[in-house]
């Protein structure tokens, strides 16, 4: 994966959630490269990276 930039990340909870819970926030960073986090640790310390091949199957798996 490319460096990150992660103080540009734009970053969103599911719509499912309830915006007042902790829950994984997701950003699309470009590149095809998806970031996650814990949204009740927030920065950058908690962030997973994706590449979209590896973000797919896993998006994949929780549908199963």
């Amino acid at each position: 994966m490319s460096n990150v930039r992660l103080s540009d990340a734009r970053w969103f909870k599911s719509s499912r959630s309830n915006h007042d819970q902790e829950c994984v926030e997701v950003a699309f960073l470009g590149d095809g490269e998806i970031a996650t986090r814990d949204s009740k640790v927030g920065g950058t310390e908690s962030v997973l990276l994706f590449g979209s091949r590896q973000w797919n199957t896993f998006v994949r798996g929780l549908n199963s």
